[in-house]
């Protein structure tokens, strides 16, 4: 995978579902995501296997991510009109059902090139030319300030996602760091080393 952090997160116009159901030809990542924070969230292929559950389990915490002003996009080398019929498929036979978020259809693989994410296949149990397991997190400048990427069969925590947009605001609001394990509600770190001594006065034995 391609080390975006720090680097503006790669634009692109491609199909897509919305998230209330409506299928485009033309959407636009740099328009939809001025001055809001973005998850750009990648996955091998639709009505797979451990597919479903992350996407599921982004739609339940989309009130969440909503909250937070994320704007949240779910990309596969699916066609859009695949997505949809995905989108149509209840759960309980293997679809994913009308989930909030939108779904990009990259099927030149261009998007997944560019975040670097597209696999060779090889020694890897993924097939060659579809999208990693990857996230990434972008701030309101257009900036990637996270990137994750499990193996194919080990599905992400979403929970975690939420948390480092916490962590990401939490800095941006009162310049502060975040040390290990931190969760909204705890307090932070001043990255000076008074402030990291101050810290581990309090907090080593929680760690």
């Amino acid at each position: 995978m391609s080390v975006l952090l720090g680097r503006k997160a790669p634009e692109f116009i491609a199909p897509a579902v919305l998230g209330n159901g409506e299928i485009v030809g033309d959407f636009d990542f740099a328009a939809t995501t001025k001055g809001k924070y973005a998850l750009v969230f990648f996955y091998p292929l639709d009505f797979t296997f451990v597919c479903p559950s992350e996407l599921i389990a982004l739609d339940h915490r989309m009130a969440k991510l909503t909250e937070l002003g994320v704007e949240v996009m779910a990309v596969s080398v699916d066609s859009h009109f695949t997505h949809n019929a995905w989108r149509n498929t209840p759960i309980n036979d293997g679809g994913i059902g009308p989930v909030k978020y939108t779904m990009v259809g990259d099927m030149s693989h261009d998007i997944c090139k560019a975040y670097g994410v597209e696999s060779i296949g090889g020694d890897s149990y993924y097939p060659a030319g579809v999208a990693f397991r990857a996230s990434f997190v972008i701030d309101k400048s257009g900036v990637v300030r996270a990137q994750h990427m499990n193996d194919e069969p080990i599905g992400r925590n979403i929970d975690e996602l939420v948390r480092v947009v916490e962590a990401l605001q939490f800095f941006e609001e009162n310049g502060h760091v975040c040390p290990a394990g931190w969760q909204k509600g705890d307090e932070g770190m001043i990255n000076t080393p008074t402030g990291v001594a101050d810290y581990l006065a309090g907090n080593s034995d929680k760690l």
